[in-house]
């Protein structure tokens, strides 16, 4: 049995969990937060076997896709903030980081 742990952006959520019902993946959906844009993220908790390891990534894969976005840049902690002008910058966002853990013990009460 494997644990996947699979962090998405928010836009990508819904299409994910949908994708994962149809599918007959249950999944536990966690706010989180984090990245240098600090924006607001979706972590999925999918318990599964180990030959269906394949199928759930794939999934993750074809509803999670990375694209470019304009975002302007934080202001810098240190000095003067008046005279600092952000100017948008393009970065990739999106996409999916997904960890993969070996589960030793599985109970459901």
């Amino acid at each position: 049995m494997k644990l996947v742990v699979a962090v998405v952006q928010d836009q990508d959520s819904n299409r994910l969990s949908n994708a994962l019902t149809k599918n007959e993946f249950r999944a536990t959906k966690l706010a989180s937060t984090g990245g240098f844009l600090r924006s607001g993220n979706t972590t999925f908790l999918i318990g599964t076997e180990d030959s269906l390891v394949p199928k759930a990534l794939d999934i993750i894969r074809d509803n999670c896709r990375a694209r470019e976005q304009m975002v302007a840049p934080i202001s810098p902690m240190g000095g003067n903030a008046d005279s600092y002008i952000p100017y948008p910058v393009e970065v990739e966002v999106g996409g999916a980081t997904v960890f993969v853990l070996p589960i030793e013990q599985f109970h459901h009460f």
